[in-house]
């Protein structure tokens, strides 16, 4: 089966896109990488991405706006990804846009992703899945990290000592299997989030990014600052738990920032780094872990990862692409692979993982073009008629 995964993750800069094969043998799921491509989110697009994640008032226009607006553009992604990487898909699975992810009192209470996957479904006429957490919150967990169920299928049979696959994204999470014990997964905190939204604030929005980290390098940690970031009652919180923008937000970023007025910018920004490091480092010894497995646009920032190697010590680092897994594109193979499980009536979470009380088949479906039915569905004759039965009478086969 040919499935195309699209991704936007809490950077919201662009839709990743992924192209798979799936086959099924003995019990394993063969993975056949096909292609990855990247779309940039338009300008003005991604400023209203971030209005609507930053909490700015949104009415219910402007949501419904975003929606269709998100919906049509990952519709544009999949449409170019067909026609030039895929040529046919059987199914697309699409993640959207987390706008909100509710959390109260360490336990998360539903999630919001948009970007309407009817849009997609209509350009392309292939089936989608979507909408993925809301079941694993249904069922009491995080619906949080979901990749765990990819890291936890790669990993399987591979590790006798723990290792963890981290992803350095906006939010920095990680998956620890290996070593005998049931696999866990949490966020750990901000991995880019507060660098970028740092970099946005202190540059009157010049820029947008730390390129390269070079503004980190150039700079000196802030003790103090530091110290007040790694305070925050969130690193307290036991695994499994999830974290967002939410969380780690501008007016959190501005309240820190507060506390030491007059911090240089490129000291504001390595001081930022070094949080980042120091949390992956702290969570890696905590774990046992023997070796960290990275992807993430983060790994594209070479202080950040030369620091976070620094503090790993004798922990090996490696990325993703080691076990055949590009890092860019790992969340959106991730996002196919579970729009397959899906349509297979398999489970997409693994409760130590996300904490749920038991897995769950995840998402749900809008169906394609009428000619192409739901996989593993037969065609059907057009019906036009409805007839209502009494008396215990019937009439064909349900």
């Amino acid at each position: 089966m040919r499935v195309v995964g699209l991704m936007s993750g809490t950077s919201h800069d662009a839709i990743d896109v992924a192209v798979a094969d799936f086959t099924i043998f003995d019990e394993t799921v063969a993975l056949e990488l096909r292609g990855f491509a990247e779309y940039p989110i338009p300008s003005d697009l991604d400023r209203r991405v971030a209005q609507a994640i930053r909490g700015d008032a949104l009415d219910a226009f402007d949501l419904c706006r975003l929606d269709t607006d998100l919906g049509q553009a990952f519709a544009d992604a999949a449409v170019a990804t067909i026609a030039d990487l895929a040529g046919s898909a059987d199914l697309i699975a699409s993640h959207g846009q987390t706008i909100y992810h509710w959390e109260e009192k360490g336990r998360t209470l539903g999630s919001l992703q948009i970007g309407n996957p009817g849009w997609i479904a209509e350009r392309t006429g292939v089936p989608v899945v979507s909408d993925f957490r809301v079941r694993d919150i249904a069922a009491g967990g995080n619906g949080a990290p979901l990749v765990s169920i990819f890291d936890v299928m790669l990993g399987r049979g591979r590790f006798d000592l723990p290792v963890a696959f981290l992803n350095l994204g906006g939010i920095a999470n990680m998956t620890v299997v290996g070593g005998g014990r049931d696999p866990i997964a949490y966020d750990l905190g901000p991995a880019n989030a507060l660098i970028d939204a740092a970099v946005v604030l202190l540059t009157d929005g010049a820029h947008k990014f730390d390129m390269d980290g070079r503004r980190a390098r150039a700079g000196t940690p802030h003790n103090g600052l530091l110290e007040l970031l790694l305070s925050h009652d969130y690193y307290d919180i036991p695994p499994p738990k999830t974290t967002g923008k939410e969380t780690f937000s501008v007016p959190y970023l501005l309240g820190v920032l507060d506390e030491f007025p007059g911090v240089p910018v490129n000291d504001v920004l390595a001081t930022l780094t070094d949080h980042v490091a120091s949390v992956v480092a702290d969570e890696a010894r905590r774990q046992g872990l023997s070796q960290v497995i990275a992807s993430g646009g983060g790994i594209n920032n070479p202080t950040l990862i030369e620091w976070i190697v620094e503090k790993l010590g004798d922990i090996q680092y490696v990325t993703i692409d080691t076990l055949g897994v590009p890092s860019d594109a790992k969340e959106a193979y991730a996002m196919a692979l579970l729009g397959f499980l899906t349509v297979k009536g398999m489970t997409g979470t693994v409760p130590s993982c996300t904490g749920a009380l038991h897995p769950t088949v995840l998402g749900s479906v809008t169906p394609g073009s009428p000619d192409r039915p739901f996989p593993g569905l037969s065609p059907t004759p057009a019906v036009t008629r409805l007839e209502i039965v009494t008396g215990g009478g019937q009439y064909g086969a349900a």
